[in-house]
């Protein structure tokens, strides 16, 4: 039988294959109880099986494979913190010894204990923990009862086969990239889940949120993945099969295309040359920014360099990561952001907890309110500019009390530079990020301080609208295209351009296709984005004449209706 399942699409492609189910242990838990005389072997098997799962995770940390995102480090030290926590290390003991159940029994219990407990929180990001909680405890379980991980079929197989699983944890996922699925499918995540943000680094097809896609299907059932559109066909007939061979085969054809426009300068048809940046975390990601023909770094996520580590990297080994980008990309721009840490991304250790940290201590903010870190880095920062063309952005700026601070911040690191002989750059260029609506419109202070600006959309449009966008019950309301947000972001290019200062978009925007004539059409010259984005982007580019999409591109702006601001993007992108 032939049916459709919808869901959330993760990572863009088309895959054609056949299901590889993965069970899903925690929902397949006996409850038995042990005489008293079996209690102390089943502790020692608890014990054992906590043991096994720490020296697995303890090892996929140490051999980080190279084609992990950033991130993963990261998902795993959060993994094996939750597997330290008294409760679930020494909860389920207790409950053994005292109940004379089973480890499995003990351990499911505790479980769902400690879900529930999570499903409670207020902050978001907190509750959407449980995920890492039950990620835990299904690897503990299978240790307990003998059953392997996510073990992928016969190698000669594994090209056309499309996993599918409950959840998938983001270690399980890296554990599969060398078996090459053509596509994973979960019922459970959303867009900015941990598993969603490894499989699009990945560039694996990928539709999560599917529910009972696992319930639905069976062994080998023949699956068409349409990752882009968030669709799997269970069982295509014939026809619509056909299609989507016709739709793969053109999709894999338009991959090898862009490939060819690597070394084209990105101008449009009237001639006008467009700056095509990378956004990346760590210096590995050089690599990835060569292949796709950027003409700078945009966004480099210094953060990256502090998480996922008991101590904070000293200004030697910041300098060296900034210097090991900046004369790898040969003389081409590399800005560098200075620490966005708060919010979504913690020091490990930190005790400071917001009841939103999104509004809380975060990027800026902790930087002036921890200086003595900040110098450090700024130093490196400065050092680094002796070696190539460095750009130094301040993320979250928004006002001129916080820009006037900074500045003397990074006037004093210079002149301890000075003091000691070390060259540097004095001439650096310095930067803002406009991502907060105070700073858009208050946009002619940041224009007279900095060198240079970088719009930050995913902030800016977060709190434009009052969005949390990675709450899954409003972040439908996530709307780049509402018109308060379309204002913004013309006024805050034409102010920029009118200052002849230099400007970009270095958030999602930048590489979303959609938007690319848009901002064009609204004065922007440089964008940023994922590399992997890049070659569409140039594209994109190479076929927009920006006489012809001025008309167009204020009449969306004068539109209030958001159907109509839809059918003439879509006009805008014929």
């Amino acid at each position: 039988m032939s049916f459709t399942l919808h869901g959330i699409a993760v990572s863009s492609g088309i895959a054609i294959g056949h299901a590889h189910l993965v069970s899903h242990t925690s929902l397949e838990v006996a409850h038995y109880a042990l005489p008293k005389h079996l209690v102390p072997e089943e502790l020692m098997r608890f014990d054992a099986a906590l043991e096994a799962t720490r020296s697995e995770l303890a090892g996929l940390h140490d051999n980080r494979p190279l084609y992990a995102a950033a991130e993963f480090d990261a998902f795993l030290d959060l993994h094996l913190m939750i597997l330290a926590d008294e409760h679930i290390s020494k909860t389920p003991r207790t409950m053994i010894e005292h109940e004379q159940c089973n480890a499995e029994w003990a351990l499911k219990v505790q479980m769902d204990e400690l879900v529930t407990q999570f499903e409670a929180f207020e902050d978001v990001y907190l509750r959407e923990r449980k995920t890492d909680v039950v990620q835990v405890v299904e690897r503990i379980l299978k240790k307990l009862t003998g059953q392997p991980g996510h073990t992928p079929p016969a190698a000669k197989h594994e090209e056309s086969m499309i996993l599918v699983a409950h959840d998938v944890s983001p270690a399980d996922l890296i554990q599969l990239k060398p078996h090459q699925f053509a596509a994973i499918l979960t019922d459970l995540g959303g867009a900015t889940s941990h598993t969603a943000i490894i499989a699009r680094g990945l560039n694996t097809p990928c539709v999560v949120g599917l529910h009972r896609a696992r319930q639905l299907m069976r062994e080998n059932d023949l699956l068409i993945v349409d990752g882009g559109q968030g669709v799997v066909i269970v069982n295509p007939d014939k026809q619509i099969l056909a299609e989507y061979k016709l739709r793969q085969d053109q999709w894999q054809l338009e991959r090898r295309k862009l490939k060819r426009l690597k070394s084209t300068r990105a101008n449009t048809l009237d001639g006008t040359a467009i700056e095509l940046h990378a956004n990346i975390e760590l210096p590995h990601d050089l690599a990835d920014v060569k292949e796709n023909g950027a003409t700078g770094i945009g966004l480099f996520r210094s953060e990256f360099l502090f998480l996922n580590r008991d101590n904070l990297p000293d200004e030697e080994e910041q300098f060296e990561a900034y210097r090991t980008v900046t004369e790898g990309m040969e003389g081409l721009p590399v800005t560098i952001r200075t620490f966005d840490l708060g919010a979504d991304k913690q020091l490990k250790g930190a005790t400071r907890v917001a009841s939103n940290p999104a509004l809380g201590l975060r990027a800026i903010r902790l930087c002036l309110a921890e200086p003595q870190l900040f110098r450090t880095q700024l130093r490196a920062l400065l050092r680094a500019s002796a070696f190539g063309n460095v750009k130094i952005l301040v993320p979250m700026l928004s006002g001129i009390s916080e820009i006037n601070q900074t500045l003397q911040l990074i006037a004093a690191a210079k002149q301890s530079l000075d003091d000691e002989g070390i060259k540097y750059n004095n001439a650096v260029p310095i930067g803002g990020m406009i991502e907060i609506p105070a700073a858009a419109l208050a946009l002619n202070v940041f224009t007279k301080k900095l060198d240079f600006l970088s719009i930050g959309t995913n902030d800016l449009i977060q709190y434009t609208l009052a969005i949390d966008r990675t709450d899954e019950e409003v972040a439908h309301l996530y709307d780049p295209l509402h018109p308060a947000v379309l204002h913004l972001l013309a006024n805050i290019i034409g102010s920029a351009n009118k200052a002849r200062i230099p400007i970009a978009v270095c958030g999602e925007m930048a590489g979303e296709l959609a938007y690319t004539r848009l901002l064009l059409g609204f004065g922007l010259r440089q964008f940023s984005m994922h590399p992997a984005q890049l070659l569409g982007t140039k594209q994109r580019v190479l076929t927009t004449s920006l006489p012809e999409i001025t008309t167009l591109t204020q009449k969306i702006l004068r539109a209030d209706d958001p159907m109509k601001i839809r059918e003439l993007l879509d006009r805008l992108n014929a």
